[in-house]
């Protein structure tokens, strides 16, 4: 089973931040990538209130079913390649191609053959610089009439990278400020959204 346990420590950053910090980690970072993330739940929110997120990552045309559930040490990820026809097939259908990701859909959800609804796409242009500590991921995301920044430190030691991460942000002046997760703001966009429109 393709599966990997996630450290990472967030924050917002605004846009001056996050051009400054592009300028000082020129010559170390990589060029800035877009990837898109399409977001799908049950029709009852039913990995949501599991506290879990499924996604389709579309990068470098590939691609990659995820599934990011609570762990005690972070995110427990289940990565599962598609094709583009079951990535469209996923989306049209609501039925999750068969597979690892499956079933621990179906294992959270206690359903053996969930299907889910396709509730939008988030992008994010993306680089990424790796430090003594960790890699140090900034991204610029636009999601409906939103434009967020945010730097990411992922790691391998939650201990070490989170004093990695504080000193950071103390080198950087910023005053601790942890956002909810990608997916979290989509839905919160999503439901204002929604009901600006009834």
């Amino acid at each position: 089973m393709n599966q990997e346990i996630e450290i990472e420590f967030k924050q917002l950053i605004d846009e001056n931040t996050y051009d400054n910090m592009l300028d000082y980690f020129q010559h170390m970072r990589t060029p800035i990538a877009e990837q898109t993330n399409h977001y799908f739940d049950t029709a009852v929110f039913g990995l949501r209130s599991a506290g879990a997120a499924l996604r389709v990552r579309n990068k470098n045309s590939r691609c990659i079913l995820t599934l990011k559930e609570p762990h005690e040490k972070g995110l427990l990820e289940t990565h599962q390649e598609l094709t583009e026809e079951e990535f469209l097939q996923m989306k049209n259908s609501g039925t999750v191609p068969g597979g690892d990701v499956a079933h621990r859909i179906a294992d959270l959800t206690g359903s053996p053959q969930p299907d889910v609804q396709y509730l939008g796409y988030l992008k994010t242009a993306r680089s990424e610089a790796k430090l003594d500590d960790g890699l140090l991921v900034l991204d610029k995301s636009n999601y409906f009439d939103f434009t967020d920044y945010e730097l990411e430190f992922e790691c391998s030691d939650e201990t070490e990278g989170k004093k990695a991460f504080e000193r950071l942000l103390q080198d950087w002046q910023l005053e601790r400020n942890a956002p909810r997760n990608k997916i979290e703001r989509f839905y919160q966009a999503k439901t204002d959204r929604d009901d600006q429109s009834k």
